[in-house]
């Protein structure tokens, strides 16, 4: 399996039979990774968006994983960048488990409310990023609770642990012979070309207590390396957990401080991208990375999501009066 891989673009060989995949989202490189281990029982953890499904079928083809071999299918999050080609990849490989957090499983099922959830975020972009979600059979689907295990054959694993704060539904999976712990978007948005670290706090699930817990919660399983679905590998591990919980600060602190000032949401908006420019001045020099990335995950979303948080804990305060 997966000889002679290194010669294409999209798919790269990171050792331990692990190989992630880039699914080119929105035709932009270096944007959204899939992963695919090559174990006795193989598994593909993330598929990202529809539009990038026959893509990432492709590189699995590449790989030698045809269509009968693939084992599992699991998902960090079921956001459409994550999770979009999950309906399409279930119908390409039909012994593949469909492996899903429990508070995820009906939207993979039934997925109406979580595309129309995607249309009022994204707007004209999502037709042009991500694609349509088609619905997976819920006999196919196994869902994880707090903690989970998922057999990779040969007594190895992908042990799991529900990691919300960026969404309800999230978890984050660490394998048990190499360490890499896949972060899905609870560490942020990672940035090869610069190693800068991006919040990841969309509406309407942010909640920063969890996100921080979160971070805490991958810090202490010890991982030796990262696998960012946004984007790829990193070992610089303490670094990159410190700059995941900086940026996440800088961000909360930036919106609390628009609203409590009584700013509207795009003097906010303008405000903290101001500040953002001051404090990661470097992140910003390279316009094509800077643009790159704010297509994928634009600032108004990771401060809608900020804002929308702390518009439910002034209605929580007021309530509880």
């Amino acid at each position: 399996m997966a000889e002679s891989v290194d010669k294409s673009p999209v798919i790269a060989d990171l050792g331990g039979g692990v190989f992630s995949i880039d699914t080119m989202m929105g035709g932009f490189e270096g944007i959204t990774s899939s992963y695919f281990i090559a174990s006795d029982r193989p598994v593909l953890i993330e598929t990202g968006a529809a539009l990038s499904a026959p893509r990432v079928q492709d590189s699995l083809t590449q790989l030698g994983c045809g269509p009968q071999d693939l084992a599992t299918i699991v998902v960090t999050h079921i956001h459409l960048d994550h999770a979009g080609g999950v309906g399409d990849l279930a119908r390409e490989y039909p012994n593949a488990r469909i492996v899903v957090h429990e508070r995820g499983a009906r939207h993979l099922a039934d997925p109406a409310k979580l595309v129309a959830s995607a249309y009022r975020v994204f707007g004209p972009k999502m037709d042009e990023m991500f694609g349509p979600l088609l619905p997976t059979d819920p006999l196919r689907i196994d869902v994880l609770g707090e903690r989970g295990s998922i057999d990779l054959g040969a007594g190895r694993k992908l042990d799991t642990f529900h990691n919300p704060g960026h969404a309800s539904h999230h978890v984050a999976l660490i394998d048990s012979d190499t360490g890499d712990l896949y972060t899905g978007d609870a560490a942020g948005v990672y940035i090869p070309e610069t190693g800068d670290v991006r919040p990841a706090t969309p509406p309407p699930d942010f909640d920063f207590e969890l996100a921080v817990n979160s971070l805490n919660a991958m810090q202490a399983v010890g991982p030796n390396r990262l696998l960012f679905s946004h984007f790829g590998p990193t070992s610089e591990i303490e670094r990159v957990f410190e700059n995941s919980l900086t940026q996440l600060h800088y961000w909360v602190e930036w919106v609390k401080q628009a609203h409590h000032e009584g700013m509207d949401f795009d003097h906010a908006l303008l405000m903290v991208l101001a500040k953002d420019r001051e404090v990661n001045a470097e992140f910003y020099a390279d316009t094509a990375v800077s643009n790159k990335f704010e297509h994928l995950s634009s600032s108004e979303a990771q401060v809608s999501g900020i804002w929308h948080w702390l518009e439910k804990q002034s209605q929580s305060d007021s309530s509880s009066k």
